[in-house]
């Protein structure tokens, strides 16, 4: 199981590689840790690490974001799965140097309601992509024309794959 964590702001993949009882081997970007980690009560967990014991309690602050707090230390963490980084995508305000179309998730096209050359208006959709069991509607921002189709209905594609280029 693999996530990314922004803790204070800043990225980090965390990736769970073994779990038996209390005892995970994580990695935490590019470093490895073996840990035992016991909650002790609700929000409240019991680390060692390296022999070193951490009591950490964990408060909920919104959708998938906490405050730890440590004897010394508070921290702002968010988990960031494949929901989050859409749903951020979907926040992101686009300006008018949108050059391309594409999904922020590995998904397939359903539907291409535009033509190579079709001048386009703001807020109009121009492409269906299902993913993870929905199916999101990606639209212009502002007028432009459609340069080139870079993707046909039925293909599976990465996520920030360009679907449609636009001028």
């Amino acid at each position: 199981m693999s996530y990314e964590i922004s803790l204070n702001g800043q990225q980090e993949s965390i990736e769970l590689l073994n779990k038996d009882g209390n005892l995970i081997h994580i990695s935490v970007g590019d470093r490895q840790y073996h840990v035992d980690l016991k909650e002790v009560e609700k929000g409240v967990y019991s680390i060692i690490l390296d022999g070193t014991s951490f009591n950490v309690e964990l408060t909920t602050t919104g959708n998938k974001k906490y405050l730890v707090d440590t004897l010394y230390n508070s921290f702002d963490v968010e988990i960031i799965d494949a929901e989050t980084k859409y749903m951020n995508s979907r926040k992101k305000d686009n300006d008018d140097d949108q050059s391309f179309i594409s999904t922020p998730m590995p998904g397939k096209v359903v539907k291409i309601l535009v033509e190579e050359g079709q001048e386009v208006k703001a807020g109009e959709t121009l492409v269906i992509v299902s993913a993870m069991k929905m199916e999101s509607e990606y639209k212009v921002t502002t007028d432009k024309i459609v340069k080139e189709i870079l993707v046909k209905e039925g293909d599976n594609v990465d996520g920030d794959q360009p679907l449609i280029t636009l001028e």
